[in-house]
């Protein structure tokens, strides 16, 4: 494939980068990541504010890249404003994503901490006591490897990619296991929180 005169110097280059990882070499990635690692980390760090989390999004990018560089098209757009456009798309996602966590932690710390002013024997205190009991006992039913990577990502503040490196399994594991532990809690609490409502 040729580069038309419109192209920059050295897309047919980045093309054939990308060509490579679609057919599995491995050397090709690691090229990628040479080469435009520093300016998607610095994309994402101005989305997200956070190292970590600035991190965990390059490290997405390159996994979407590695699994989907059979599907980029050299007539949308070059190489690099693919790779800007997923690094920008999924910063955003966590953007989203942590914000509405955090929205939904100060929710909670809220309701803990003005359950926490009212009397000892208010319904409310009682509530938050059997609610926590409950919850503690559900925790306790998950497989160990699921309860391992919440205890460490909400007790210990690890993100994913710090769990995966911590235990030493793969980032996508780690997702993985979340994901099923936190459905589990959420099927196991359900009914009770409707009864309350």
């Amino acid at each position: 494939m040729q580069d038309s005169p419109d192209q920059p110097a050295g897309a047919h280059e980045e093309r054939e980068l990308i060509r490579r990882i679609a057919d599995g070499d491995e050397t090709a990635l690691a090229e990628l990541y040479d080469r435009y690692a520093s300016l998607l980390m610095t994309l994402a760090r101005r989305i997200l504010r956070r190292e970590s989390d600035a991190e965990e999004v390059l490290q997405e990018v390159l996994l979407q890249v590695w699994k989907q560089a059979d599907r980029y098209e050299t007539t949308r757009s070059s190489v690099t404003t693919w790779l800007v456009l997923l690094t920008r798309s999924r910063a955003i996602d966590r953007l989203r994503s942590l914000q509405s966590r955090d929205r939904t932690l100060g929710s909670y710390q809220e309701e803990t901490t003005s359950v926490s002013h009212a009397s000892a024997t208010a319904p409310a205190t009682v509530w938050t006591q059997e609610r926590r009991k409950r919850l503690e006992q559900v925790l306790g039913e998950l497989p160990d490897e699921q309860r391992q990577v919440l205890d460490l990502a909400f007790y210990s503040g690890m993100s994913q990619s710090e769990i995966a490196a911590h235990i030493g399994i793969p980032l996508g594991t780690v997702k993985t296991r979340t994901l099923l532990a936190m459905r589990k809690l959420r099927k196991a609490l359900e009914g009770e929180y409707r009864e309350l409502l």
